[in-house]
């Protein structure tokens, strides 16, 4: 049986324990000063108009200690009310910065498979959206959530002890009061629900159009465009009308509620206050606890979608925190760096069970080979990657390198020896040098301009503003896509790999860079093994050997040139981009 998430988040907040048991009880000596207050002025007013009624002097020591009372008792108020904030604000915080770092940690350490499986804008949602309504659930809902429920029972403490009459009619209107307002929340929550859904709907059509604006007026779009925003707004209006009527009946139906057992507090006691039964105090504070009765059930009612909220936004971030971390069976280490022979032995993977994708894949590369890789799209060759980087670990075989099985090598240990460039360029927020020192932490300038330089992209670094110390936008797009492609480059020779991997590193760059690119490359792998996939065959004429797979199956391999004299499938590849090129 699962854990609630409620309980299971008490281990990160039970290390602050202290600071919420404090908040606690300040919230306790809060709603019992508020309870306390009808009671006070009751008692006041009792002794005013008994003794003006009578005739007789007004015990004034009497009113100025009830006074007295009264004043401290708005003093603890106070100070129950702020500090309940301020101690349950520093528990929840903390504990949420805990959270936070759980997901940080474990992000790192749950296999790669997890992120194909998950799209990033939901995994983006887990780490803010979903702690961020946990966050303030806890924080304004939970000391609400005891307010209210306190509130409630001191209340009913309190009129019980006032008179057993009248509290029979307080009572009855308190499950009258919350199913009233629970049937109306639960009428329009919907409604609320499907605002959020197109007010999403909304701005994700603005955001398409505003983007695609200059499509829009190439093809005459523009009243299409406008009567299908119009469609928009119209389903929002109603919508918005309708969870707004609903929801705004709440309090005049609660306020009906509160009148009614008013009206009967109020003739039922004027009725025992003339007989004598009850003093005029008393009645005075039953009608302030009737009015006080609405609003901890109104809380109570309206906090419940809040709390079923943070509850499914529990349940989401459990569920990655709950992912099994990669498998680590280290029974090898690396005595130095890896000469970069690499063996494929009778390799089968594939990434659903029922979908096989690479059988009996064998391959040998000797130290300091280049080796490419082509194919159509979903050959396997980003795949073969994937499996030798241990990105996804293989169904059956085994890949070696150096003779080590790479299970059995630490990952960390494993992929220092790689230089990777990926055909999506990568760069983050911070300097060109905090950005190509990522591969080497202790690299130093001089370090960085050489690797710049190899990588022909010195000059280019040198003629933007600020050069190496330029500031990257959080997009990286205050530089164009290809230069970030070279300044990833630069970044993996920075590295020093022994074992090179681009992935379409040159799909994003003209020409020009190309052949600059591949200058660098040539003289640069030199020693390395390298594993090159292209679509753009044009870069991999040098290669040692190629690799032309089909649905996971090696169907030809040699150089170019004897791949193209064979003409056979990489023939057709290859001629295929050369009529397009010449057309």
């Amino acid at each position: 049986m699962r854990k609630n998430v409620f309980i299971r988040f008490w281990a990160y907040l039970r290390y602050y324990k202290g600071s919420l048991y404090l908040a606690v009880f300040l919230k306790i000596i809060e709603a019992f000063a508020s309870v306390l207050e009808p009671f006070i002025l009751g008692l006041i007013v009792t002794e005013l108009t008994t003794k003006l009624i009578a005739h007789t002097p007004i015990d004034v020591g009497k009113i100025a200690f009830l006074l007295v009372i009264y004043a401290v008792r708005g003093i603890f108020s106070e100070i129950g009310s702020y500090g309940s904030n301020y101690f349950m604000t520093r528990t929840v915080q903390r504990s949420i910065y805990d959270l936070r770092l759980d997901l940080s940690y474990k992000i790192n350490k749950i296999p790669v498979s997890y992120f194909d499986g998950h799209q990033f804008g939901d995994m983006l949602g887990r780490f803010t959206n979903d702690v961020e309504v946990v966050s303030n659930a806890l924080q304004q809902s939970f000391l609400q959530v005891i307010n209210a429920v306190l509130t409630l029972l001191m209340v009913i403490g309190m009129v019980l002890y006032l008179n057993l009459q009248l509290a029979i009619v307080v009572i009855v209107s308190i499950p009258l009061t919350y199913f009233s307002a629970k049937f109306l929340l639960n009428k329009s929550q919907p409604f609320f629900k499907r605002q959020a859904d197109v007010l999403g709907d909304m701005n994700g059509f603005v955001q398409e159009n505003l983007t695609g604006f200059n499509i829009i007026k190439l093809y005459g779009r523009e009243e299409a465009s406008a009567e299908e925003f119009d469609g928009i707004l119209d389903e929002l209006q109603d919508v918005g009308f309708k969870a707004s009527f609903i929801s705004g009946l709440m309090m005049p139906v609660l306020n009906a509620i509160s009148d009614l057992a008013y009206l009967i507090i109020a003739f039922w006691g004027g009725f025992m206050v003339i007989t004598g039964s009850l003093t005029i105090g008393n009645l005075q504070a039953f009608v302030q606890y009737t009015w006080q009765i609405g609003q901890p059930i109104q809380t109570l009612t309206q906090l419940a979608a809040m709390l079923q909220s943070a509850r499914s936004s529990l349940e989401r971030i459990f569920e990655v925190l709950d992912e099994d971390n990669e498998v680590s069976e280290v029974t090898e280490t690396l005595s130095g760096d890896l000469t970069g022979q690499v063996i494929f032995n009778h390799v089968d993977f594939q990434y659903n069970e029922d979908k096989p994708l690479i059988k009996d894949f064998n391959l040998e590369v000797k130290p300091g080979q280049m080796i490419a890789i082509v194919g159509p799209t979903g050959a396997g060759k980003t795949t073969l990657i994937n499996l030798l980087m241990r990105f996804y670990d293989v169904t059956k075989g085994a890949i070696s390198v150096d003779g080590h099985d790479i299970r059995h090598l630490s990952r960390q240990e494993y992929r220092q020896q790689f230089g990777m460039v990926l055909q999506d360029a990568w760069l983050y927020e911070g300097t060109i040098k905090d950005n190509l020192r990522f591969a080497k932490l202790d690299a130093s300038d001089e370090e960085i301009v050489a690797a710049a330089k190899a990588a022909n992209v010195d000059h280019f670094i040198r003629t933007l503003p600020g050069g190496y110390n330029m500031e990257m936008n959080q997009e990286s797009n205050n530089i164009s896509l290809g230069q970030k492609q070279l300044l990833t480059i630069a970044r993996a020779l920075l590295a020093d790999p022994k074992i090179l991997i681009l992935d379409e590193a040159t799909s994003s760059v003209d020409t020009r860079l190309e052949l600059l690119i591949q200058k660098a490359m040539k003289r640069l792998m030199e020693g390395r093994t390298s594993f090159v996939i292209a679509h753009r065959l044009s870069t991999i004429q040098e290669a040692d050997k190629i690799l032309v797979l089909k649905e996971g199956q090696i169907v030809e391999q040699g150089t170019h040139q004897s791949l193209l004299d064979a003409k056979g499938f990489y023939y057709d590849l290859y001629m295929s981009q050369f009529i397009q090129t010449a057309e």
